[in-house]
């Protein structure tokens, strides 16, 4: 059998999924990464990495398997974290879990386990993988949605790449949650009740202001209120005009009214509801659009207002990503595809479409929330088969 070396997060899923890669008969090694020290706007008790550590360690022991430690943070700052201060500067919402998975758990943790000799590394995901033969006879290998429709975590994947795709297993990802829980506790590891992380990846959760402002300055500005019966909403695109329908709604301060204020704009992202200061409003107020370069807050009232929605969106050339390279598509090409733009967001149906100035998904519905950062992943069935960053 193979050797493998799995990330023991301290966390259910990757206990579980070491204990299955032993029952297959694998060498198995677990590897608990640092990748984070600073605890500068994290929440007081939520998952220090000190805790994660001890956890890893109390199942490395349970399950008699070798744990090593090894300490990412350098590179989990550079390649992920400065990432994200950088996109929130410029007025953009990143991702950094899809990051952290691409830059850290399969690459810099990957070069890590090749070091321990590792066949593969192993993640408590809730995705699948196959392998199929490409036209030239070489193994292409497919990320498969989780089998688990509340928990399925292939979006967070979305970046991999075939190489690191061939050595990755996800052993829980044919299993339901209540499933790898069971598996725990029948086997008393002491992650089977303990919660699941949420937040930053390998941060926790953040009052992401304050996190924020170990690089962003704050600075005072206005909040303005659009109204729903704004003009710039009757102009409707014509039904072939890509870039128009992806544009997002451009407005200025004469287009609404001052509401509030707020400590700046590159600490707030399109859809928001929470954390503007703002009440008395018949309905809840919801963030339509920033403008960093003004420190403009644009907002709206109401989760149907008409400026959160839009048709399509935008994805420059060179952040275009096929997990199957074999399906990239050329100029003038249209391809039906499932899409989501943000993690446990229903699948939505879309045409992608190859155009001169890049790439756009037309949507069958309006979108709620297109967000510049973020990633835009299309599937094809249960298979996740490229992403993209969203420009607009």
């Amino acid at each position: 059998m193979a050797r493998v070396v799995i990330g023991l997060s301290g966390g259910v899923d990757s206990s579980v999924a070491a204990y299955l890669l032993k029952e297959q008969g694998h060498e198995v090694i677990g590897l608990f990464m640092i990748n984070w020290h600073d605890t500068t706007g994290t929440l007081e008790g939520d998952c220090p990495w000190h805790d994660d550590r001890l956890f890893a360690e109390m199942v490395a022991k349970r399950l008699d398997i070798p744990l090593h430690v090894v300490d990412l943070s350098e590179e989990y700052r550079h390649r992920v974290v400065d990432y994200m201060f950088a996109e929130y500067e410029r007025g953009r919402t990143p991702n950094p879990d899809v990051l952290c998975n691409r830059e850290i758990k399969f690459d810099v943790f990957l070069k890590e386990a090749l070091k321990l000799g590792a066949d593969y590394v192993a993640t408590g995901h809730y995705c699948r993988k196959d392998v199929v033969t490409g036209s030239d006879g070489r193994p292409v290998y497919r990320l498969l949605a989780g089998s688990d429709p509340n928990k399925d975590q292939s979006y967070f994947l979305c970046q991999l790449s075939q190489e690191q795709l061939s050595r990755a297993l996800f052993p829980v990802g044919g299993l339901l949650k209540p499933e790898v829980r069971r598996i725990a506790a029948e086997q008393h590891l002491a992650t089977a009740k303990r919660k699941d992380s949420q937040g930053i990846c390998f941060v926790g959760k953040v009052d992401l202001p304050v996190f924020l402002q170990q690089k962003l300055a704050s600075r005072k500005g206005a909040i303005h209120e659009i109204l729903p019966t704004w003009r710039g909403y009757e102009r409707q695109p014509r039904p072939d005009d890509l870039r128009a329908l992806a544009a997002p709604y451009r407005y200025t301060v004469r287009d609404g009214k001052k509401i509030g204020e707020h400590n700046g704009a590159h600490f707030y992202t399109i859809g928001q509801r929470k954390g503007l200061g703002v009440g008395g409003r018949p309905e809840p107020l919801f963030i339509i659009a920033t403008d960093v370069n003004e420190n403009v807050i644009y907002v709206g009232q109401g989760d149907d207002h008409p400026g959160l929605y839009r048709m399509a969106l935008h994805i420059a050339s060179d952040q275009m990503h096929w997990i199957r390279p074999d399906l990239r598509m050329n100029e003038g090409e249209r391809r039906r595809y499932s899409v989501r733009i943000r993690y446990r967001q229903p699948l939505q149906a879309a045409e992608l479409i190859a155009a001169g100035d890049g790439f756009y998904i037309l949507f069958d519905e309006p979108q709620r929330g297109i967000t510049a950062g973020q990633f835009a992943a299309w599937y094809d069935g249960d298979e996740l088969v490229g992403s993209g960053v969203i420009e607009q």
